[in-house]
């Protein structure tokens, strides 16, 4: 198989891209993001190529989900073959194949849960909802707690339990009450966090000895690694005593595997790897290889509510369900690699971390790696560089996206070879090269 490169042939964006963006933000909301002027016109593996030929090594996934890469030909004829039966019925209402197939195959993941029951929906914000709604109704309690620095989708419920930035809950309150934050383990920023001690449970533990009773709580919403906070990985002993409280106090212990899970962490999902297991499970974006389906994985004795408490017209869409089929048939077999590979690039950005000083840290697992930058004297974030990163990478033709305050998250597809890690290494350097005079660190 040929190895391809990043091939920058045009100005950034190109003319034709730029009549696109020209459209674009002539037409849509001002609310989206656009982190830089990516034009895209088709995909192959991790390779993504824009209108005027310009070819990039993608390294973020589209955010994590598309987990195969672009344009996978058995996800695409997964999809063309659902197509030509029927596009659409109400799996509310009805059943076909694919659906209860893809619930099977999720209730069989997770064996540390028990026996469990599924619920599809079009989005990792829908099944966080979802999640919400099911923790309240089988608790029969209304308080929830989540964490500083989380991502939880942008739905009024969602935002409500998300604080990784103001700008997602500014102005759009009163939002939904019985909500409580507080601190997530960061043994980087806090070097207290240990194995055998974490000041983050004391201050779960505060909480509830002022604010609210965990008689009170129906559920403990977290993400096993924080993803837009920062790709932070908390350590074990932090997840364990998160299952020790919700067990003694009847707690619903809900995690938040939309971008952490199918596969991303070298685990089909997190919880494998702290050895901790949820009462509730989320997820969404990689699995299905970029068509949009999520669910609700939960305990069957969790999953309590009675019929027509809870539905979706589009969730579990036919065309989403075999596209996600046939993801997990490619990915599962490559966990052991992508841990393996995950290992090597670990490696390979420490060696940049030995040589660049404003790497603070290097955390994670398999492809869900987070490398953050600090200012080497004071260890502040390191924003504008971060930024300036992010944007140089592009020009560079490797796509890189920011998360948290100051930290590049690394996500590639899960069909990343060592060739495709290497060309990412080589670019960071690059990047190092270039702006480290221009910041003196």
């Amino acid at each position: 198989m040929e190895k391809l490169y990043p091939e920058i042939k045009t100005a950034l964006p190109g003319p034709k891209g730029q009549k696109i963006i020209d459209k674009d933000l002539a037409y849509s909301s001002p609310s989206y993001i656009k982190a830089y002027n990516l034009v895209v016109s088709h995909g192959k593996g991790p390779w993504v190529y824009d209108m005027d030929g310009n070819r990039f090594l993608d390294f973020m996934a589209g955010i994590a989900v598309n987990s195969t890469g672009y344009s996978h030909p058995k996800v695409v004829d997964a999809i063309k073959d659902a197509a030509d039966k029927f596009l659409h019925i109400c799996g509310t209402d009805f059943f076909y194949p694919s659906m209860s197939d893809i619930c099977e195959r999720l209730a069989n993941f997770v064996p540390g849960m028990g026996k469990k029951k599924v619920f599809l929906s079009n989005s990792g914000g829908e099944a966080v909802e979802g999640a919400i709604k099911l923790a309240r109704y089988h608790t029969k309690r209304s308080n929830l707690i989540s964490f500083k620095g989380s991502f939880h989708g942008r739905t009024t419920g969602c935002v409500a339990l998300t604080t990784s930035k103001t700008k997602y809950r500014a102005h759009f309150g009163a939002l939904m009450p019985g909500v409580y934050h507080t601190d997530f383990c960061d043994p980087y920023r806090d070097p207290e966090e240990t194995e055998k001690f974490s000041p983050a449970i004391n201050k779960l533990n505060e909480l509830f000895e002022t604010i609210t009773s965990p008689k009170e709580v129906a559920a403990i919403f977290v993400e096993p690694i924080l993803g837009e906070g920062g790709y932070i990985t908390p350590t074990k002993f932090f997840m364990k005593e998160l299952r020790r409280i919700c067990d003694e106090h009847g707690i619903m212990l809900v995690f938040d595997e939309v971008q952490s899970g199918n596969g991303r962490t070298g685990y089909m999902f997190a919880s494998e790897m702290h050895g901790v297991y949820p009462d509730i499970f989320t997820t969404a974006k990689g699995m299905a290889s970029g068509m949009p389906l999520g669910a609700i994985v939960a305990k069957e004795e969790v999953m309590t509510w009675g019929r027509g408490t809870h539905g979706s017209t589009y969730g579990g869409n036919p065309l989403a369900c075999a596209a996600s089929l046939a993801t997990y048939d490619i990915i599962e077999p490559l966990l052991p690699t992508i841990l393996e590979l995950g290992k090597y690039m670990m490696g390979r950005l420490n060696d940049l971390k030995a040589k660049y000083h404003v790497i603070g840290d290097v955390r994670g697992s398999g492809f869900m790696v987070g490398v953050e930058f600090v200012d080497p004297t004071t260890l502040a974030p390191a924003s504008e560089f971060m930024e300036e990163f992010e944007q140089l990478g592009f020009t560079k033709g490797v796509l890189f996206l920011g998360c948290g305050t100051s930290t590049i998250r690394l996500s590639p597809p899960l069909i990343v070879t060592q060739h495709e890690i290497d060309i990412m290494i080589d670019t960071m350097e690059a990047c190092f090269k270039e702006l480290m005079p221009k910041y003196k660190y």
